[in-house]
C-alpha cells in the first residue's frame, strides 16, 4: 500500500469515564463508556462480562459502522450475531498492516505479539527490525493481497488492517478464513493528538488500557505545552508547502493534520483558509504567486535535497525560501530498509512534530532542542 500523506507543562485534562445506565429489551446493564479527548473515529464500552470497540469513520465517507466484541478468554458470549468480529482478549498473537500501528504495540510493550506484517521493508524501528531478522514477523507479501496460506499457518488472534473504501477485498478473504479482522482508522483522524489517541485502540486489545491511557496523557502533554512555548514568538512566519507531480502542485488543505501542526507551531500556513482535510491540486503558477515570498518551506515533497529539486525543475529556485536555504523535509531519515521514519512514527508522536516545527520557525525558543523527524535540505 503506498505510502501518502504525512507529525512544557500545561494542565493536564485526565480521560474521564462517564457512566450512564441503557436499557434493551432484554437486560438492563451499566455501561462505562471511555471519552476520548481528541480521537473521533472510535468508542470504547465495558459491558457486562465483555468490552466493545465501535469504529465510527472507517474510511472517509463511510455509512457503516463496525462494532467488536472483546471478551476475556474462555467467556460465553450470547449475543454472537450482533457484532462484526470477536476476539479473546488479552491477545497473544497479532497481525497489523500499517507502520503507524507498530509504535503502539511498542509503547505497549507488546511487540513480540507481532507475527506478522506485508511489506516488511516499509517498518523502520530497529527494535522491530530485530524481530524480523530474526524470522519472528513473517512477510505477507502485498497490503492489497495478503498471502492467506501464510496467515492461516501464523493463526493470529486478530488482522488489524485500514481502508480507503469500502470494497476490500484483502478482508473479505481473510474473513472467510475464519481469522477476526479489524479496522484500525487512525489515519482517518485530522487533529495530530487525535491520531496519537488511537494507541487506546491497541491498549484494550491487550488489556492495557490503563498503560494507553498514561501514554496519551504523556504525548499530550508536552504537545499542549510546546504549543503553549510556541505562542512567545514574536513573528509569525509564512509558510509554503507541497511539491510538483506531472505539473500539478500538491499541498495539505487548511483543516489537514499537517496544517495543524504549523498553526500550533505559530506559523502562517498560506493556505490555512482552504476548506479539507486532504491535498489541494493547483497549477504551478498559482503557487508561485502567492507562495513565492513564503518564509519556509516545509514538506517539499520526496525529495532529498535542493540540487535535486532544482534539477527536477528551475521554477522552485523561484521561491524566496530555496533561495534562503529554508527549505526542510522529513524524507531523509528512513530505516535500515529505505522506509520513511515520518510516515511510521510521527502520528504516534506529534509531540515530536510539533518542536520539530517550533524549532525550524522559532528556533530561539527551543535553544538545545534538536530536529528529530526533519532535517535542512542541502
Amino acid at each position: 500500500m503506498k505510502q501518502i500523506l504525512i507529525l512544557l507543562t500545561f494542565t493536564l485534562v485526565l480521560i474521564s469515564c462517564k457512566t450512564e445506565t441503557q436499557k434493551t429489551e432484554n437486560t438492563t446493564a451499566e455501561i462505562s463508556e471511555l471519552t476520548t479527548d481528541f480521537a473521533e473515529g472510535f468508542i470504547i464500552k465495558n459491558h457486562d462480562g465483555y468490552k466493545t470497540i465501535t469504529i465510527t469513520n472507517p474510511w472517509p465517507g463511510a455509512e457503516k459502522e463496525f462494532t467488536y466484541a472483546l471478551v476475556e478468554k474462555g467467556t460465553a458470549l450470547p449475543n454472537k450475531d450482533d457484532f462484526d468480529a470477536i476476539v479473546e482478549t488479552p491477545l497473544t498473537s497479532i497481525v497489523v498492516t500499517s507502520t503507524t500501528h507498530i509504535p503502539s504495540l511498542e509503547s505497549l510493550g507488546v511487540i513480540e505479539k507481532l507475527v506478522g506484517f506485508p511489506n516488511l521493508a516499509y517498518i523502520s524501528s530497529e527494535a522491530t527490525r530485530k524481530n524480523i531478522d530474526s524470522g519472528k514477523i513473517k512477510e505477507l507479501g502485498k497490503n492489497e493481497s495478503i498471502n492467506t496460506e501464510i496467515l492461516i499457518e501464523l493463526s493470529p488472534d486478530a488482522v488489524i488492517t485500514f481502508a480507503v473504501e469500502g470494497d476490500n477485498k484483502t478482508v473479505a478473504t481473510i474473513e472467510k478464513t475464519g481469522i477476526p479482522v479489524l479496522y484500525n482508522a487512525d489515519w482517518t483522524e485530522t487533529t495530530p493528538l487525535g491520531k496519537a489517541e488511537w494507541i487506546k485502540f491497541f491498549g484494550v486489545l491487550f488489556n492495557k488500557e490503563k498503560e494507553a491511557d498514561s501514554i496519551f496523557n504523556s504525548i499530550k502533554t508536552e504537545y499542549l505545552s510546546a504549543k503553549k512555548v510556541a505562542q512567545q514568538a514574536t513573528e509569525t512566519p509564512t509558510v509554503l508547502s507541497g511539491a510538483m507531480y506531472k505539473d500539478i502542485w500538491y499541498l495539505p488543505q487548511g483543516d489537514s493534520w499537517a496544517a495543524q501542526f504549523i498553526a500550533d507551531a505559530n506559523g502562517d500556513y498560506l493556505w490555512k483558509e482552504s476548506e479539507g482535510t486532504g491535498s489541494i491540486a493547483l497549477n504551478v503558477e498559482s503557487v508561485l504567486e502567492k507562495g513565492k515570498l513564503a518564509n519556509y518551506w516545509i514538506g517539499p515533497g520526496q525529495f532529498t535535497s535542493r540540487s535535486q529539486m532544482e534539477e527536477y525543475t528551475k521554477v522552485y529556485a523561484e521561491f524566496d525560501a530555496f533561495q534562503q536555504d529554508h527549505v526542510f523535509s522529513f524524507t531523509t531519515k528512513k530505516g535500515a530498509t529505505g522506509g520513511v521514519i515520518y510516515y511510521e512514527l510521527a502520528p504516534n508522536r506529534p509531540d515530536l512534530v510539533l518542536k520539530d516545527m517550533i524549532k525550524i520557525l522559532h528556533p530561539e525558543l527551543l535553544p538545545e532542542y534538536e530536529l528529530y523527524f526533519f532535517s535542512k535540505l542541502d
